[in-house]
């Protein structure tokens, strides 16, 4: 039995959204970082930002 294209196309132009959606909304929920993840992350940048900072700072005065 032959599939009818236009009508396979119709239920992806339906579902693939969806799926989209979905796959979408999984990826955001389990992303998502604790306070204690994300205040570690925040300094961690911090610390490398002063670093830096104290290495041109060296450089500088070079």
């Amino acid at each position: 039995m032959p599939i009818d294209m236009s009508s396979l196309w119709g239920v992806m132009t339906i579902i693939g959204p969806i799926v989209l959606v979905i796959a979408i909304v999984w990826a955001m929920r389990n992303n998502r970082m604790s306070s204690g993840e994300k205040r570690r992350s925040e300094q961690a940048t911090h610390d490398l930002y002063d670093r830096q900072d104290r290495a041109d700072e060296a450089a500088d005065q070079r």
